[in-house]
């Protein structure tokens, strides 16, 4: 239970160490150097790490004043005196075992009345209270409560403290009130101090795995780029080579053109890595480069795929708006990686772009005449290709649909939803 947990035991909670885990820099809860630094901050470090000796030196400063009144009383004997050492000596094991302090406590007090001998010792008892009420439950805490009040009236009708019995009873009772509210106050404290200490926990616990969803998304994101990029420009790469060392015997002008058309896609390729490795090794802006394609830039790619002897046809339809960033970018991966795929498994001789505007709609159709069941790669088996092009399409809230065409061939199709929610998340992530 919490309420009965000591209060020190919070407020050293509060001060520990909290380490962070998936790798992230390590921090500290300090409190603030007033409080660590001087006289008060080392008090309370040692109160709070040497709970037996703190109570036993505050004990210890109780019985000295009780000794200096016992000293100039009429009850200066030796009995009296071991019986006021006694009270206040329970008083060092207080926080480790409360109640059972507080039951020896009563009972050397209930010997000290048989004895008729009031002493100022019995201030360990409001102690012993106020201990029970901090640290134990409130059942306990009133039961305490109650049997000191016992306790008070016997002293009220036997010594009369304040003159007269309703003065010496509403003098002794508001001692024992004040103990216990004052316990129960600080354990008020101890539960909030717990409660706050949880609550950081949860958000420190949260804000990790933020940082861990926040860190999966960002290499989903650069392992797309990275496929789209690597996989693509390989692809023409290899396809112009091939075709370079065909025709460099019989006709060596077309086959010098091909290998300047590898240099080119080269060194796009290398260029856009270059770029994205530079963004994620720096975290401001990096002037001079290059925006992210879009599709503007779809008649250049198509220009690319027909140097690899692809005839490819580029269709606009409708009324072009401005897509936004990261629309155009998917767009362009889009249609970039459903021609690589046909380069690399239809064995198709034309294919077709066709964007369709459709305002806030985007439509992107992508068809071969190739051999249907080659387009998924060897062996039937489907790469990554078609998966990316799907999380692509689910950024912008739009459903990607890849398969034979109806008249024969591979069609890759996909509608894109332009200003959605989806696709604010996607410009923040592509950005």
């Amino acid at each position: 239970m919490a309420g009965t947990l000591p209060v020190s035991d919070h407020e050293g909670r509060l001060l520990s160490t909290m380490t962070e885990f998936t790798g992230l820099r390590r921090t500290e809860l300090q409190p603030p150097d007033e409080i660590t630094r001087g006289l008060f901050g080392q008090s309370m470090r040692l109160a709070l790490t040497h709970r037996v000796a703190a109570d036993a030196l505050a004990a210890a400063v109780l019985l000295a004043l009780s000794t200096v009144w016992l000293a100039g009383s009429p009850f200066a004997r030796l009995d009296t005196a071991l019986i006021q050492a006694a009270l206040i000596a329970v008083l060092a094991a207080r926080r480790l075992w409360p109640s059972a302090v507080f039951l020896a406590a009563c009972a050397i007090a209930f010997g000290q009345w048989l004895l008729n001998v009031p002493l100022l010792g019995d201030v360990a008892l409001l102690v012993a209270l106020y201990t029970v009420a901090a640290h134990q439950s409130r059942i306990r805490a009133a039961a305490a409560a109650g049997l000191l009040e016992a306790g008070v009236i016997m002293a009220a009708v036997r010594w009369d403290p304040a003159g007269t019995l309703p003065r010496s009873l509403l003098f002794l009772t508001a001692t024992v009130v004040a103990a216990l509210f004052a316990g129960r106050t600080v354990a008020s404290g101890s539960r909030y101090l717990a409660w706050m200490d949880e609550r950081a926990r949860r958000l420190e616990t949260e804000r990790d795995q933020q940082a861990v969803i926040a860190a999966a998304a960002e290499r989903t994101r650069i392992a797309r780029e990275l496929h789209d990029i690597v996989s693509h420009s390989l692809s023409v790469v290899i396809t112009l080579a091939d075709a370079a060392a065909v025709v460099t015997r019989a006709d060596p002008d077309r086959g010098a053109e091909a290998m300047t058309e590898v240099s080119e896609v080269g060194r796009s390729a290398l260029s856009d890595m270059r770029a994205m490795f530079g963004v994620l090794r720096d975290t401001e802006p990096v002037p001079g480069l290059e925006p992210q394609p879009g599709v503007a830039q779809l008649g250049a790619l198509t220009e690319r795929i027909r140097a690899t002897g692809l005839a490819v046809d580029l269709a606009v339809e409708g009324t072009p708006f401005p897509l936004g960033a990261a629309t155009g970018l998917t767009v362009y991966r889009i249609v970039q990686e459903a021609l690589t795929n046909t380069i690399r498994h239809a064995a198709a001789r034309r294919a077709s772009v066709t964007i369709g505007y459709d305002a806030p709609r985007v439509h992107v159709r992508v068809s071969d005449d190739g051999t249907a069941s080659a387009a998924a790669g060897p062996g039937g088996q489907r790469g990554r290709g078609i998966d990316g092009m799907r999380e692509r399409a689910a950024l912008h809230g739009g459903a990607l649909v890849a398969g034979p065409a109806l008249d024969g061939g591979w069609a890759v199709s996909v509608t894109l939803r332009c200003g959605s929610a989806a696709g604010d998340r996607a410009t923040g992530a592509a950005t």
